[in-house]
């Protein structure tokens, strides 16, 4: 959210950061973010292919939801793929994730079925939480993945939670907490912050920063627009990170993460990001104009940049990634057939995992 008016004036440029990071308005699509690092061939085919599945699972979502076939909210990750890949490339095998209710792109970069999360999305028995969460509810331990969060900032304090756990077992594991710009106003993320410096927690805060929140300018909501620096009365350090370029997120990642995992305590970081589509599938974002959005589309965006250097940098056909889209579209065309096709919950699932006893 960096700071368009609502009447859709230019794009200021992002305050200095308190780390090393570039800026989204300073590069073009397919050219070098400054001092960003490179990519292998294979680490460009794999960020390209992760954010692929995002972008083509968001867009068949919106389609589904346009159909009538997903209810409720809907809050679409397109155009912030970047962020979450770029987390995950630097993470390690245990690590936890915990995010707010913009969270599909994040179950996918953790290795969650795509037909599971879909079929949680139309509210079927095959959804990760068997058709009772929708989109903003959905869990698997196995991935480590820890929700999706209805309530805004909530999770902050659970990530945080998670990161005690850690703590407490020695394990070496750390816990990746997201949120948005609008959450990092709310209160209790502040207390977290007091707690994960006070027994140096090993966790991560990531704020998602697309600008917008619900839909004020971070400008006209936050006093300090430099999110990175929310945590300096804590001793927490932070970095501004271009949140569109995944290169740069996952050397800021590891970075940050390796802060937190050596006992050194937590870390904010601050992912400059931005969302093409409104807050969630009910929000026509009047608010900015369409010029801002096409150009952050035509210049900027995170999936189009790493596709460039795979053909510029790295040889690649643009045959090969036609058909790299192809079979992820199979994948997603399959997931939807099976969401819409799988079985709604019976009735009885409205008395399960209410209530839990415990016996003496």
């Amino acid at each position: 959210m960096d700071a368009a008016s609502e009447a859709g004036q230019p794009v200021p440029e992002p305050s200095q950061s308190s780390g090393k990071s570039a800026k989204p308005e300073a590069a073009s699509a397919g050219h070098a973010t400054p001092n960003a690092p490179q990519f292998t061939r294979d680490e460009d085919l794999h960020a390209y292919g992760e954010m692929l599945m995002i972008r083509r699972f968001e867009e068949k979502a919106g389609q589904l939801y346009g159909m009538g076939l997903i209810g409720g909210f809907c809050h679409l990750y397109i155009g912030q793929e970047a962020v979450v890949i770029g987390m995950q490339m630097a993470s390690e095998e245990g690590d936890q994730v915990i995010t707010g209710y913009r969270d599909h792109g994040h179950m996918l970069a953790c290795g969650m079925d795509p037909k599971g999360v879909m079929a949680e999305l139309t509210g079927r028995r095959g959804g990760y939480s068997r058709g009772k969460g929708g989109s903003m509810h959905m869990f698997s331990r196995e991935k480590q993945f820890f929700g999706g969060h209805g309530i805004v900032g909530a999770q902050v304090s659970l990530g945080t939670g998670l990161a005690f756990a850690d703590a407490y077992r020695g394990n070496g594991k750390c816990s990746m907490t997201y949120m948005g710009d609008g959450a990092a106003n709310q209160g209790q993320v502040y207390e977290s912050f007091n707690m994960a410096a006070l027994w140096k927690l090993p966790v991560v805060y990531v704020i998602e920063n697309n600008r917008y929140a619900m839909g004020t300018s971070v400008a006209r909501a936050s006093a300090q627009t430099d999110f990175s620096k929310r945590g300096l009365s804590f001793g927490i350090p932070g970095e501004q990170v271009d949140g569109m370029d995944v290169r740069s997120v996952r050397e800021a990642a590891s970075r940050a993460m390796q802060h937190a995992r050596s006992g050194e305590g937590p870390f904010i970081l601050e992912m400059q990001t931005y969302r093409y589509r409104g807050h969630s599938m009910s929000d026509p974002a009047k608010y900015r104009s369409k010029d801002e959005v096409t150009k952050m589309r035509d210049e900027h965006d995170p999936i189009e940049m790493v596709r460039k250097r795979l053909i510029e940098m790295h040889g690649m056909a643009e045959a090969d990634l036609k058909a790299t889209d192809a079979k992820v579209r199979e994948v997603v065309n399959d997931a939807a057939e099976f969401a819409t096709h799988d079985p709604e919950p019976d009735a009885s699932e409205l008395w399960t995992d209410i209530l839990l006893e415990a016996r003496a």
